[in-house]
């Protein structure tokens, strides 16, 4: 039987004890018959009444709410149930029913919100999101995903991956860096992929990244700084070269050369061999810097290797802090000339303020940490000290620190430079640690 039905015959049970004891009562009253029907009537009446209204007040409260419920499935989330009132167990359903729905609208504004926030950071990316179901059916993509495969999203969602022509991009292992042609480009790309859940379906995601562009960027950027480096170096030896080789000519041509024109023209020779040395140096230092070999690691003792390069003889003593034995594994050749950077430029600052130098070195968890400390001037406010070929020193190539950095990040380790608080510089070195003995 339906609950309507139930509750109506339970009700109707209920009720008709007393409705049959009332008739007894009035079939045995001494009145007439017409009296006898219209009370029976009357009796029978008010008792379907009181029947009908019990039942609208218990199915009418319980239609409210499963039509509220039902509004929720539909995320119709504006739909709320009157008459709930504390200490009413029908009532305090109710009121939850409603908070219930309140709850769910929040979240659901919440997830809305999100989801714009979503989208609206896919549209303004570079790289080409493509999201797609449990049968490779295009779900979404962004405006790089469209301008990649030149088509709209009304044109491209719902179509497969194969139609795409996006399956060699699922093939890859990862990270992959691929050469691919796409309607909307061809190069080098950048391709990822994962999966991921969503309501109990397995989902997944492509990124593509065009990395031509990215690197014909960088390409110029880097020729544009080695331009200007060059042009500058090339362009301050070669106009004092040109200068000088002018007077110079001017004395060879001239037909009574001035008095004293030797000892002229052999500062101006010297002055001519000193920047075609400078500019030598110069090409040297860059090729260095160009063509530094990858490191041939052994084992070594960083306190040997720490004391030999102390004791090179520079313009000032360097001290040695003595510290933990311990063992790295690395191109020995390469670390000595890294230290030998690092420590001619803490002598250089010291010599200016007549100071001290000290390295000393700590051992870490999973690394060794070396310090060059120097009592100079300290470094100045520029972010130019990693940059290929500047320098501040007179005859300095500016590529030490430069090469420096690079045989660190070789050796998977790091080098940093800061002031100090008291005063000079401090030079840290961390590479990897083999063990400790």
């Amino acid at each position: 039987m339906r609950f309507e039905r139930r509750l109506l015959a339970l009700s109707f049970a209920a009720a008709l004890p007393a409705t049959a004891t009332m008739l007894a009562l009035l079939w045995m009253a001494d009145v007439s018959n017409e009296v006898r029907v219209a009370t029976a009537l009357s009796i029978l009446a008010v008792t379907l009444f009181i029947l009908q209204v019990l039942h609208h007040h218990i199915t009418f409260p319980l239609r409210t709410l499963a039509n509220v419920v039902g509004g929720l499935r539909e995320e119709e989330l504006s739909l709320r149930a009157h008459g709930g009132c504390d200490g009413d167990a029908l009532g305090e359903l109710v009121m939850e029913v409603n908070r219930l729905a309140g709850a769910m609208r929040e979240r659901y504004l919440d997830t809305m919100e999100t989801d714009a926030l979503v989208r609206a950071i896919l549209a303004q990316l570079d790289s080409a999101i493509f999201l797609f179901d449990r049968k490779g059916r295009l779900q979404q993509t962004n405006r790089a995903g469209e301008r990649l495969l030149r088509m709209d999203s009304s044109e491209c969602v719902g179509r497969t991956i194969d139609e795409l022509a996006l399956a060699p991009c699922f093939v890859q292992p990862l990270p992959a860096t691929i050469e691919m042609s796409f309607p909307g480009g061809s190069g080098r790309w950048s391709v990822r992929h994962s999966s991921f859940r969503e309501r109990g379906q397995t989902h997944f995601l492509l990124a593509i990244s065009d990395l031509s562009r990215v690197l014909r960027d960088e390409e110029l950027r880097a020729w544009q700084r080695l331009a200007r480096v060059l042009t500058h170096e090339l362009n301050n030896s070669l106009a004092s070269i040109q200068s000088i080789a002018g007077t110079l000519q001017q004395i060879v041509l001239s037909d009574t050369p001035p008095a004293g024109w030797r000892e002229d023209a052999r500062k101006g020779f010297g002055i001519i061999a000193s920047r075609v040395a400078s500019l030598t140096r110069f090409t040297t230092a860059y090729a260095r810097l160009a063509r530094l070999p990858p490191p041939d690691r052994a084992p070594i003792d960083i306190g040997p290797l720490v004391s030999r390069i102390a004791a090179l003889g520079f313009a000032t003593r360097v001290h040695v802090e003595p510290g933990p034995t311990a063992t790295v594994l690395v191109d020995a050749d390469q670390i000595e000339q890294l230290l030998i950077n690092i420590l001619q430029n803490a002598v250089d600052a010291s010599l200016e303020t007549g100071g001290t130098v000290t390295i000393s070195w700590r051992v870490e968890a999973q690394s060794i940490e070396l310090s060059v400390f120097d009592e100079g001037a300290g470094l100045s406010p520029t972010n130019n000290l990693f940059v290929p070929f500047f320098t501040t020193k007179p005859e300095g190539t500016g590529i030490g620190l430069v090469l420096s950095r690079q045989i660190a990040e070789a050796h998977h380790g790091a080098l940093t430079l800061q002031n100090r608080e008291c005063g000079g510089c401090e030079a840290r070195l961390r590479l990897p640690l083999v063990r400790v003995a």
